[in-house]
């Protein structure tokens, strides 16, 4: 367990039994110091995107203070999971080989099933029955068929960059991927998170030096980087076999109408990846939820929980979640 320097905030990471035999997930959870009791409403699992770890995205410090501690410092009990393959949790063996020798790894199912093993940790080490989920990009689709299935264990959801496509619907920035696992180095990072915006657009929304800041320790935060070229990040390409079915067949990702749970979208409004159109998609058949919101959050792209105007996607989120 480690003190954050000038802070008040306790971090603990677990090593959990991932559904793939061997291998283990990468739980992180922070608290305030001395805090002793724990509710249903004011504890929190974040579950990431398709290509970065929860630990480097919910958890990235900047200027001292990651989205997780900003949400602990509200007096949240925040948890973050790596799913397998991705930030601190294991490899699976097939991404020490060569991608095209094997099967697409860590679909949603999988994901799905690693969360509920996270979830119910958590139940037990806290003494809760229910919690609320944040889920990022690929991870909304994640927490939104997790809730579906298992609503008597969600308080609230927050769907940020809701992930919706129909039958033909374009991957978009990220390419389709039919072994094991798709790379990407530090400067397919940036072009990514700066797509579809001019240079001077693109500074207005983040630092220069935190993108390049970011996109390097993102890279390096990859534990097989000493296995393949230098300075390549691994993602499995689960997400993307999952995508690809959705696309050719029509068959919808997940079945909001089935989510009975409170449940917020918010979404930057110059997100190409999962756009505000993806997230009207969701909000309009989120059907059964006690209670549906969707926020746009002007000057944000897919990144914005890494942006200046991050603070407002915080408060959305935090607002939300504070209330009964």
């Amino acid at each position: 367990m480690n003190k954050d320097k000038n802070t008040m905030i306790m971090k603990t990471d677990y090593r959990i039994v991932s559904e793939t035999e061997g291998c283990n997930l990468l739980l992180r959870h922070k608290c305030l110091s001395g805090s002793k009791t724990t509710k249903t409403k004011n504890t929190v699992l974040f579950v990431h995107g398709a290509t970065y770890g929860s630990t480097m995205t919910y958890d990235y410090p900047i200027d001292g203070c990651s989205w997780m501690d900003d949400m602990t410092s509200r007096g949240f009990d925040t948890w973050c999971i790596d799913l397998l393959g991705y930030g601190g949790s294991d490899r699976p063996k097939a991404m020490y080989e060569s991608a095209e020798l094997n099967k697409p790894l860590v679909d949603t199912a999988q994901a799905v099933a690693d969360v509920d093993r996270a979830i119910e940790f958590i139940f037990q080490q806290q003494n809760i029955n229910s919690l609320s989920l944040i889920g990022y990009s690929w991870g909304s689709a994640i927490c939104g068929a997790y809730a579906g299935i298992f609503g008597e264990k969600i308080h609230r959801l927050v769907l940020s960059g809701a992930l919706w496509v129909e039958k033909g619907t374009s991957a978009g920035v990220i390419p389709p991927a039919t072994g094991a696992y798709r790379t990407l180095n530090a400067d397919d990072a940036m072009k990514r998170w700066a797509t579809g915006l001019t240079t001077t657009e693109f500074r207005a929304l983040v630092p220069e030096s935190r993108v390049r800041q970011w996109c390097d320790d993102v890279v390096r935060s990859d534990p097989t980087a000493g296995d393949n070229e230098q300075g390549v990040l691994k993602a499995p390409t689960g997400v993307m076999k999952d995508f690809i079915h959705c696309t050719t067949t029509g068959t919808h990702w997940y079945d909001p109408s089935l989510i009975t749970a409170p449940t917020q979208i918010v979404v930057g409004e110059l997100d190409k990846e999962t756009t505000p159109e993806q997230s009207r998609a969701v909000f309009s058949r989120l059907t059964s939820a006690a209670e549906k919101r969707l926020t746009t959050i002007g000057a944000g792209t897919h990144s914005l929980l890494l942006e200046n105007n991050r603070h407002s996607l915080y408060k959305v989120v935090a607002d939300f979640l504070n209330e009964q």
